[in-house]
């Protein structure tokens, strides 16, 4: 039975589900984050969003949505992450049953609250995340964003992440939905608050706890935009590319490789033809449909529309560059975000997690 919504944020029903937002200088994005989450239906829940010491408007967007829990982060413990210390502190204040852990860049479906709710337990699972539909603009984002999300569905197929037998673990922190009980066994977020990506972390040590994990594709539920320039790209996926794979530098060769061969016979296809010679530019245009061809195949298992599939190709070499640079400022201990500095190599060890984030 759907309740109103005022008796779902009082403190006499006890919400469902907590809803826990870490936010550090995210005024562009979290006000249509709440706007989507406020009106969800069918579920009791509270939402909770931890401000990490943000320096723009933050602060002042979440006073805006009186429903909402406003809680500041405490000061960065030694060797923890901002985020996973954000995290666990909207938890010490969450009273949910349930908790969904979700970014300030997400929008949420009408109804996905409590239809997550009901598909977590229907597949048995203690935790389900969904990868959310990814909004891209501009010719950076398009070109990029369907190459990595590609290689991460070629890698690490949801099937996998999924079967209980599989060893697999894989989360997105945009949308994480956990029972609190296997939240607690599995330690939480302080049992992996030196690691980056805290997501694939804490799927791993949920189903080394021997929990279910239920993740998929999720459009239906949430999409997010999740960077808007060229710059926050390029900082964004330095901190998680050389973690999502477990030989970066050889992936980023393959790509160079084929991007390289792509053009390559492109070329010498209109210069044949230019030079009159039929059956090598024939050849050539063959050779070089049939490798775009697999090219796109790949690329259409990332979910993005077509024009981002075409231009694809052009986000190989940036996908190569950008793993490249992953893994040597890994190496140096020089990753940032946020404003702050991580990645030394004995918290972030390169390529270790069998699993996607």
């Amino acid at each position: 039975m759907i309740q109103p919504m005022e008796t779902w944020h009082s403190a006499a029903r006890r919400p469902e589900v907590s809803i826990i937002i870490p936010a550090r200088n995210e005024e562009a994005s979290l006000a249509a984050c709440l706007e989507s989450l406020l009106p969800q239906v069918g579920v009791a829940f509270e939402i909770i969003v931890v401000d990490d010491h943000s320096t723009d408007r933050t602060r002042d967007i979440v006073a805006s949505f009186a429903p909402v829990r406003a809680v500041t982060a405490p000061a960065l413990p030694d060797g923890w992450t901002g985020k996973n210390n954000a995290l666990v502190a909207g938890v010490n204040h969450a009273r949910g049953a349930w908790l969904l852990f979700t970014d300030a860049d997400t929008v949420h479906r009408p109804g996905s609250l409590a239809r997550s709710l009901e598909e977590v337990r229907r597949e048995g699972a203690a935790l389900l995340s969904y990868s959310p539909e990814q909004e891209v603009h501009g010719f950076w984002e398009k070109a990029l964003m369907p190459v990595i999300f590609a290689e991460l569905a070629r890698t690490y197929p949801p099937t996998e992440v999924s079967h209980t037998q599989s060893q697999a673990a894989a989360a997105n922190g945009q949308y994480i939905l956990i029972a609190r009980e296997a939240y607690t066994q599995a330690g939480g977020h302080a049992a992996v608050a030196t690691d980056l990506l805290e997501d694939v972390a804490l799927a791993r040590a949920v189903k080394q706890a021997g929990y279910t994990i239920c993740f998929r594709y999720g459009s239906d539920a949430v999409r997010t935009r999740m960077y808007r320039s060229f710059a926050q790209l390029r900082e964004g996926w330095t901190k998680n590319l050389a973690m999502l794979f477990a030989r970066p530098l050889r992936l980023a060769a393959l790509r160079m490789l084929e991007f390289a061969l792509i053009c390559t016979l492109s070329a010498l296809a209109l210069s044949a033809s230019v030079r009159g010679n039929l059956y090598g530019s024939l050849a050539a245009v063959i050779l070089s449909c049939l490798l775009y061809a697999l090219f796109l195949r790949r690329i259409r298992s990332a979910h993005f529309a077509c024009s981002s599939n075409l231009l694809a190709v052009f986000g190989l070499p940036i996908f190569s560059y950008l793993l490249w640079r992953s893994r040597v400022l890994y190496q140096k201990g020089n990753i940032a975000w946020k404003g702050r500095v991580y990645g030394t190599p004995s918290q972030a060890p390169v390529g270790t997690w069998p699993a996607i984030g």
